[in-house]
């Protein structure tokens, strides 16, 4: 085989390896963004919860800080 192929054939593998690589590179961190959003999704649902049980306690605190004041005002 004449060198020039030799040459062109090593550096021809040497790309198709790079390519692969990055190509497995790329689809890692594909699934790795779509776990993470995944994840984002899950955390913002969890947050509007707590948020929301958050404000129905506020709510019954309030609630019965009314009844104890009525309670001292009426005795």
């Amino acid at each position: 085989m004449p060198e020039l192929e030799k040459d062109t054939s090593t550096e021809l593998k040497y790309l198709e390896k790079k390519l692969d690589t990055l190509i497995d590179e790329y689809n890692s961190i594909k699934n790795e963004n779509s776990t993470l959003k995944t994840k984002q999704d899950e955390l913002v649902k969890e947050k509007a919860k707590l948020l929301e049980k958050t404000t129905i306690a506020r709510t019954r605190v309030e609630a019965m800080i009314t009844r104890l004041k009525s309670m001292e005002h009426g005795s």
